[in-house]
């Protein structure tokens, strides 16, 4: 079974659209200077509409992961065991990504990661994920 593939809104098509072409797209908030992860018509922060997408460098640190040994749905179960993180990104916000790649079980708080992203379904959307880019 094939893992589920998000659905992209008004706000958040940017991002995914972005993804489709490997890259990591931020919102940042002109009016207060801060950046959101989560895509949304307004700055979090101050409330403001006046918002821009800027280009992350991919890079980040793990802050905090899981082992998922028993997965939610049909699909993530088949996907199990499977490495959850939440991962501080060089921007200044935290994502929740899966640490994939043959030493993804060797995870550990403080490593750094690359985003990558895998491509799901036949018509190329894209997935972020994380991948070690050195041990501690």
């Amino acid at each position: 079974m094939e893992l589920p593939i998000p659905r992209p809104n008004h706000d958040t098509q940017p991002y995914w659209d972005a993804a489709r072409d490997d890259r990591l797209a931020l919102q940042h908030c002109t009016a207060c200077n801060k950046v959101q992860a989560v895509p949304r018509s307004f700055c979090g922060h101050c409330q403001s509409p006046d918002l821009v997408w800027r280009d992350s460098d991919r890079q980040g640190v793990i802050a905090s992961f899981s082992i998922v040994q028993r997965g939610p749905t049909k699909a993530f179960k088949d996907y199990s065991p499977y490495v959850l993180a939440l991962v501080d990104v060089s921007e200044g916000v935290r994502l929740m990504l899966n640490i994939v790649g043959d030493d993804r079980f060797e995870a550990q708080i403080g490593d750094p990661v690359e985003i990558i992203f895998e491509t799901r379904g036949n018509d190329g959307f894209k997935m972020p994920q994380a991948k070690r880019s050195g041990a501690k």
